[in-house]
């Protein structure tokens, strides 16, 4: 069984980069077998048609408006992914990938077990910000639920031995990179 484990999201607005900062953090916790790929799709969109039509089983991670408080998790699985997408536009990039599922439907080659795991967001509107407290205390519980999921599904998961420098993400737009903040920065600009 071939298994997709996606994050999609854009990182430039604060929670909507929740999908891409936890698959990049569950890269870094687990090694996988040759047939699992761990993919960025960040807003990609139908470009990520090529990964799901062939993927058998397909883990995504996301931020999606459920209407909740910030940083609920909730996982939904199968026939309720496309369907729940698409209740509320949150980002441009999320109707993109219902147009993706429904683009391996027509296809013929849609994921035979489809799980998403999403948590509700408190900001996307600070460009260039990084991920709310709510929807970083998430990645643990996130990280925990596709771990279930994917032992459910038979995926063969393997957790680093240390707290691994392997990274998915092969520039400075990593997390660890990205929303560092210089030491003393906060002093330098307060009056």
């Amino acid at each position: 069984m071939r298994t997709l484990i996606l994050g999609i999201g854009n990182i430039l607005w604060a929670d909507e980069g929740f999908g891409v900062r936890a698959v990049e953090a569950f890269h870094a916790r687990f090694e996988t077998g040759n047939d699992v790929t761990i993919l960025d799709g960040g807003t990609q969109g139908l470009y990520l048609v090529q990964f799901v039509e062939t993927c058998d089983q397909l883990l995504v991670l996301d931020a999606i408006d459920y209407g909740l408080e910030p940083g609920t998790l909730r996982v939904m699985r199968d026939a309720d992914v496309p369907h729940f997408m698409g209740a509320k536009k949150m980002s441009l990039h999320q109707t993109g990938f219902q147009e993706v599922l429904a683009a391996a439907d027509l296809l013929g080659r849609y994921p035979t077990r489809l799980a998403l795991i999403g948590c509700q967001p408190q900001d996307l509107e600070d460009w260039g910000g990084p991920l709310t407290a709510p929807a970083a205390a998430a990645i643990e519980p996130a990280l925990a639920a596709a771990e279930q999921i994917l032992t459910e599904w038979g995926v063969d998961l393997r957790r680093r031995d240390d707290a691994s420098d392997e990274r998915l993400l092969a520039h400075d737009l990593d997390h660890r990179h990205y929303e560092r903040r210089p030491c003393g920065a906060e002093e330098e600009t307060s009056p």
